[in-house]
């Protein structure tokens, strides 16, 4: 059997252990950066159909050969002047962090005629050389995005600390469940607050056990990536 197809038939028999005190099973995003598209491909032999993208020049080079099929999220820090290239490219941007940004992709989104869904990025490990609102930005920001027309609050997401030892990430992983929790139950006009996504390779489970609905795995796929 195809590595690639073991790897996430394991992952998914993992999250589904790991999230049943939620009653959920996580939704798995594969992180297909610096993947070529033969083998991302490959995913669809697995019933995999979502993957995440962290590059705007990467997506537009791999969109062509990629099978149509594909939800395309983008995950990675997003630079104004990129989101052009990719509003009518990607399914979800979950890394929205700032109000410029906000504004742009609403800009280029209804120049599209589309709703764009975005996630909030959360520093949730308050990391100077991370991107992302502090938890205590959230609520606030969260009404800055609702109201524009052009984007669709689904959500928030996050990075986790790389801390030798994963399971001291619990508090964070915890921290944003609630922030989640919170701001859905804020119900905002204009949002609907349905995704909480947070872990990746090395820390999963803990994210799936902490009440994530969607996880970010990329190597633990895919395998070791040389990045280009």
């Amino acid at each position: 059997m195809d590595t690639i197809l073991e790897n996430v038939a394991r992952i998914r028999a993992e999250l589904a252990e790991a999230g049943s005190e939620w009653g959920q099973v996580p939704e798995l995003i594969a992180v297909s950066k610096y993947v070529d598209a033969e083998r991302v491909n490959r995913l669809c032999s697995a019933g995999l159909f979502h993957i995440g993208e962290n590059h705007a020049q990467e997506i537009l080079k791999k969109l062509p050969e990629l099978d149509a099929r594909f939800e395309i999220d983008f995950i990675g820090q997003l630079q104004n002047n990129k989101v052009k290239h990719i509003i009518d490219k990607v399914s979800m941007i979950q890394s929205v962090d700032r109000d410029t940004l906000a504004r742009e992709i609403d800009r280029r989104a209804q120049q599209h005629g589309l709703r764009m869904p975005v996630l909030i990025e959360v520093n949730i490990g308050g990391e100077a050389q991370k991107g992302g609102v502090t938890p205590e930005e959230v609520f606030s920001f969260a009404r800055t995005c609702a109201a524009y027309p052009g984007l669709k609050l689904s959500g928030v997401m996050c990075v986790m600390p790389n801390l030798p030892d994963k399971a001291e990430l619990m508090p964070l992983f915890r921290r944003m469940r609630t922030l989640f929790e919170q701001l859905r139950d804020l119900a905002i006009a204009g949002t609907d607050i349905v995704e909480l996504s947070m872990g990746m390779s090395d820390d999963y489970l803990y994210a799936a056990r902490a009440g994530a609905t969607h996880v970010r795995i990329g190597s633990a796929i895919f395998g070791h990536r040389m990045q280009k």
